[in-house]
């Protein structure tokens, strides 16, 4: 089976660059952008070799787990452009529902579970299912805003900060190509709910709805401290409020969140 759009992603006229094989997906986004490349446009493979995550982490896609990059090029400030990882969550938790349909008739109770963790994370029963990276790039007058996001399909990394799962051991067999053609789809919606940042309000609505660790404890790890305290919210730019034990509401721009149990020992 070949990488291809979902009808809704083709008529709203985005483009395709599929590779059997690639270094990054994000890479390929921004050089095209850099080479008059203006979008919209998905550059996807089900193989990654040099992909680089949160914090410079390799981000490698073995052989039948889903890399794809969608570059759009857009007139909007660097701080509303990193409000769409939010946008990109809910169209990635969506397309997982779908896909997922089968399993969820199949295993009833023990279906898989979806959350988003911010900034951009999916997570499955509490594990990292997909990694969510945005980069961004002034072209002209304009942002390339590149979305790269990374889906455990056959296989899950091991030793990573958060465990990691894949959809086949949740029990969802699906290929890359099926639940990227869902994800294409479901971008859509989302991103035009997202409205180049005019519709956040409904973003971050729908985002918290399906947030994981709302109200429980947290420890986030931003490089130099640590904040603990409880997950309260995000506000309308994106970060994360932790409300701390005097009372205190800090937000947070960026950073690892750990939670339960997880915040004692943090990265450890």
């Amino acid at each position: 089976m070949a990488f291809a759009l979902g009808p809704r992603a083709a008529s709203a006229g985005y483009k395709l660059a599929a590779f059997e094989r690639t270094g990054s997906t994000n890479t390929e986004a921004i050089e095209h952008a850099r080479g008059g490349e203006r979008g919209p446009m998905w550059f996807v493979t089900s193989e990654q070799t040099a992909g680089r995550g949160r914090r410079q982490r390799p981000w490698i896609a073995p052989k039948g787990n889903l890399a794809a990059s969608v570059l759009e090029v857009l007139d909007v400030a660097p701080s509303v452009a990193a409000t769409i990882g939010f946008a990109a969550g809910l169209a990635e938790e969506a397309a997982l529902e779908k896909v997922s349909l089968e399993a969820a008739l199949r295993l009833g109770e023990g279906r898989p579970r979806y959350a988003l963790k911010w900034p951009n994370d999916v997570l499955a029963g509490g594990k990292k299912l997909v990694g969510i990276g945005l980069e961004a790039e002034a072209i002209g007058d304009r942002l390339a805003i590149v979305v790269g996001i990374g889906t455990n399909v056959v296989a899950a990394p091991e030793g990573t900060p958060t465990p990691a799962v894949s959809l086949a051991a949740l029990g969802v067999q699906i290929s890359a190509e099926e639940l990227f053609s869902a994800l294409s789809d479901a971008w859509v919606e989302f991103r035009g709910i997202w409205d180049n940042g005019r519709g956040f309000a409904e973003i971050r609505k729908l985002w918290l709805e399906r947030a994981a660790g709302l109200g429980e404890r947290v420890a986030i790890h931003t490089g130099v401290m640590t904040l603990d305290g409880i997950f309260d919210t995000i506000d309308d730019t994106g970060c994360l409020i932790v409300r701390t034990a005097e009372g205190r509401r800090v937000p947070v721009a960026a950073g690892e969140v750990f939670f339960g149990t997880a915040a004692s020992v943090g990265a450890a």
